[in-house]
């Protein structure tokens, strides 16, 4: 998905997270009570006359399992077992722990949509503005959700990423025989984009697409790749032709960088076009608001070879090759900062929960768990030790939950 974005080796700290590290923790029943008001509204799936543990109840362990590294069903009974007592200072826990096999069949039947706007209402509680913010889209896979007896494929999420504020802001599936094409405007038509910057690879460079964007009062970019044979041979050869004349007469932007590391040297070569050097594009007026067109050369040398890669990309954003060099870049945060941590950290492509909607419902609870650790600021260790801290320490676990009642 993401071979048409450059990896960004330094990321740049936004002041909104600098102003989080400054958060008070909030009295511990402040905290309880606004947890548990943020899942009483998520309607039980279950019949009444079988409901031996109330829903809030499994849903709040699951959630603080979850930010304690739970990996699966058990995960989450031994975490409520070995966490009773403490529990049982804000939650009603009338037959004491739910078993394994209840949070089976609960997250197996609760709506994820219900799930995702719990999620929503917690988002609006922690983030700040995204004016300027460049949001990455992307896809991922859950590998171990296949189930090969019962057809069923792994499920496809498609997710938006605050890079700068580290927050998921929402993730929708792909349906069934259907691609990205179609679930990143349902994905669009969720968020609130004023302002933002919103960046996709290839699959997502459609028309429609880039016009929501717009309709959103955003800006975007967006990789052009071979799946637009007529436009990028249109560009290429331009390009091909333009730099052999070292751009002469031409209007352009420049910039360049060299970056070191990892036994690695990599040197980006970026122009910006204004549209009007191009004298005329095929059906340029189908991409609303397109001004630029970003041509990055990337040389990088490894240990063991050299790379060479010239890229195209299209944007609504004025051409200053500084700015879009970097936001480019940037839309990397989302494999390495969402995808890269839920597979390593929290293991999900290896995870085999499978059946009914649990597949995506644990999906949303580890989103949830990976805000709401990226917003705790104050242990200045890496993620996974701060999931062993919050496992084993009540104290910070509330501190990390702190971010459910920013208001």
């Amino acid at each position: 998905m993401t071979k048409g974005f450059a990896p960004i080796l330094k990321l740049a700290v936004k002041s909104q997270a600098k102003r989080a590290e400054k958060r008070q923790l909030r009295p511990l029943s402040e905290i309880q009570a606004n947890l548990l008001n943020y899942v009483a509204e998520i309607p039980d799936p279950r019949v009444q006359r079988t409901q031996k543990h109330l829903l809030k109840d499994i849903l709040v362990i699951s959630i603080l399992a979850v930010i304690g590294g739970a990996e699966g069903w058990e995960d989450m009974e031994n975490y409520g077992i070995a966490k009773q007592q403490w529990l049982e200072e804000f939650l009603e826990l009338p037959n004491g722990i739910p078993s394994d096999d209840t949070f089976r069949r609960v997250f197996e039947k609760i709506n994820p949509e219900a799930l995702e706007q719990c999620l929503g209402k917690w988002l609006q509680s922690m983030l700040g503005s995204i004016a300027g913010e460049i949001i990455p889209i992307d896809g991922k896979s859950l590998r171990g959700s296949y189930d090969r007896n019962q057809g069923v494929k792994a499920l496809h999420l498609v997710t938006a990423w605050a890079s700068e504020q580290r927050l998921v802001l929402g993730q929708v599936k792909v349906e069934d025989h259907s691609n990205e094409i179609t679930a990143i405007p349902a994905l669009l038509e969720l968020l609130d984009l004023t302002g933002a910057i919103v960046t996709i690879d290839a699959m997502g460079t459609q028309t429609e697409i880039v016009k929501q964007i717009r309709h959103k009062k955003a800006d975007y970019i967006v990789s052009l790749k071979a799946n637009h044979p007529t436009l990028y041979s249109q560009v290429k050869e331009w390009f091909d032709t333009i730099r052999a004349n070292n751009f002469e007469g031409i209007n352009v932007s420049y910039n360049q960088q060299l970056d070191k590391g990892h036994h690695r040297t990599e040197k980006r070569y970026v122009w910006a076009v204004p549209l009007e050097g191009f004298g005329g594009l095929y059906q340029q007026d189908q991409w609303s608001g397109l001004q630029t067109i970003v041509i990055i050369e990337r040389i990088r040398h490894l240990w063991n070879k050299t790379t060479h890669e010239v890229q195209f990309y299209l944007t609504s954003l004025p051409a200053d090759a500084q700015v879009l060099g970097r936001a480019i870049r940037q839309h990397w945060t989302i494999e390495n900062q969402v995808h890269w941590t839920l597979d390593v950290t929290f293991h999900e492509d290896q995870c085999r929960i499978r059946s009914g909607h649990s597949p995506r419902n644990f999906a949303i609870l580890r989103r949830m768990a990976l805000n709401a650790l990226n917003q705790e600021k104050t242990l200045q260790r890496s993620l996974r030790q701060k999931i062993k801290h919050a496992s084993m320490n009540n104290d910070y676990m509330m501190t990390v939950l702190n971010s459910f009642c920013q208001a």
